[in-house]
């Protein structure tokens, strides 16, 4: 599911700055806990406002807490519920906390009673069909075992049918929504995804893999076992608290409703941005586990959603509105040149950054950015102007500074003037060498070859004056 780690404040920035030289080399943080005024304090060690950080600084510490929190819901009593406070601030906070940590939902959030049917880690989402499979039967068994079907070749994704769905309804297919209800455990039967209407579109990345390749092949009222590897969950960096690395996880999943993704265009504003962000803050997730191309295509879709233009193509939206808007466009930009300059994508991140500088023309983690490209890139003059652009809006930041001298030894025929670059390999050809010849060094003394020779030459003159003597 989607991961209880997610960052939960809009206004944060998704962990995925690096702790490294900016002068070195291009990378962005695992953990973006930093904003541009504390970037300012730290040394070279941070690359300067890069990273996917544009979303918030401390969403790390908040999602620490809240995972901690998610983590106490899921293995909570049987009496649980009966020590949630009965206030109706308290049921409020309840209702946007659930909301908000595990769905992307297009609708609006569900009723009271929902939610606390989500929250009882006691009540059994499918009691009917509590087999053996499920309750007991070791993972390896039903890897191994005949009357369970391969979805994937590989034999890691398997399921097996409870209870047949409706076959005149169509599959689910790449792009669609749906709603399913799901409950998942590991081998020890630790519940560790529960969820009784979860709703996510095939192919943006909101679940794992395992749930996407299942629900497109089951029919609509469908119920079945699924096991997933690893490999098709969280693999080796699993997901903390609950999950560790490499654990086969064991789901029952019924499939409630299929239907086509609405055209974000046709929402309320206040929706798109709801939306939006939960799309980014996913994004943030996969670039803090290092998934940077499930990571663009996050901050793709949230900059599809957060926009002000609807269907007729009028723009529309109160003034508030679309400056909030264009604040998570910044925000998705910036996060988005992060992830491609992991992907090697240096021509999209500058063009990206440019995007960021058209809605925030003093943005300094995208001028920074934008100066270190356009110096890799030889366009020296530009990314002079660019760069002292940004040291003038943040001129204590250690980063600027080198790399403003980094620009300056290029411009003056350093050392540093032209980049190291990988020369491709001609397979097979002329120009290739076999093997390395290896250096010859010097000997000390008389090397044992001249000897040798000296001993074959006296002894080639001992045999000569043999044969003549013989002769005479």
């Amino acid at each position: 599911m989607v991961s209880i780690t997610l960052c939960s404040e809009m206004e944060k920035e998704p962990c995925c700055e690096d702790q490294n030289d900016p002068t070195v080399e291009y990378t962005e943080p695992t953990e973006v806990r930093e904003d541009i005024s504390e970037f300012a304090e730290s040394n070279l060690r941070n690359e300067f406002p890069c990273g996917p950080a544009e979303e918030g600084e401390e969403p790390c510490r908040k999602e620490q807490a809240e995972t901690e929190s998610k983590a106490t819901e899921i293995k909570s009593p049987p009496d649980a519920e009966q020590q949630i406070p009965e206030t109706k601030c308290a049921e409020e906070k309840k209702l946007r906390k659930t909301n908000s940590w595990k769905m992307v939902r297009f609708q609006d959030p569900s009723t009271e009673e929902d939610v606390l049917e989500r929250d009882s880690s006691a009540e059994i989402l499918f009691p009917e069909y509590a087999v053996e499979e499920w309750t007991s039967t070791p993972f390896a068994e039903l890897f191994a075992a005949e009357d369970w079907e391969n979805i994937t070749e590989d034999r890691l994704l398997r399921k097996k049918v409870l209870e047949s769905g409706d076959v005149q309804v169509p599959h689910s297919s790449w792009g669609q929504e749906v709603t399913v209800k799901v409950q998942g455990v590991l081998e020890d039967r630790t519940v560790v995804e529960k969820d009784c209407k979860l709703v996510f579109v095939i192919g943006e990345g909101d679940v794992n893999q395992a749930l996407e390749e299942c629900v497109m092949s089951m029919q609509k009222g469908e119920i079945t076992l699924l096991l997933a590897d690893s490999q098709y969950t969280y693999g080796l960096l699993g997901r903390e608290p609950d999950i560790p690395a490499w654990a086969p996880i064991l789901y029952q999943l019924q499939l409630l409703d299929i239907r086509d993704k609405p055209d974000p265009l046709t929402l309320p504003i206040a929706d798109r941005i709801r939306i939006g962000n939960q799309k980014r803050e996913r994004g943030n997730i996969h670039f803090q586990r290092e998934e940077y191309s499930l990571a663009a295509t996050a901050y793709c879709v949230a900059l599809e959603v957060l926009t002000t233009r609807s269907s007729d193509s009028s723009d529309v939206g109160m003034k508030a509105e679309e400056e909030e808007v264009r604040e998570y466009r910044v925000k998705c930009l910036n996060n988005l040149a992060a992830t491609q300059l992991k992907l090697e994508q240096f021509d999209e991140a500058l063009h990206t950054s440019r995007d960021v500088l058209t809605l925030e023309p003093n943005n300094v983690k995208a001028l920074f950015r934008a100066g270190k490209l356009l110096s890799d890139k030889g366009e020296y003059k530009e990314a002079m102007e660019v760069l002292k652009r940004a040291l003038k809006l943040e001129p204590a930041t250690k980063a600027i500074h080198a790399e403003l001298s980094k620009l300056v030894k290029r411009q003056s025929g350093g050392k540093d003037t032209q980049q190291w670059r990988a020369k491709q390999v001609e397979m097979l050809g002329d120009n290739i060498p076999p093997f390395l010849i290896p250096t010859k060094k010097k000997s000390s003394g008389l090397s044992w070859k001249f000897i040798l020779g000296a001993l074959v030459v006296a002894l080639g003159s001992l045999v000569t004056s043999v044969v003549l003597t013989a002769r005479n």
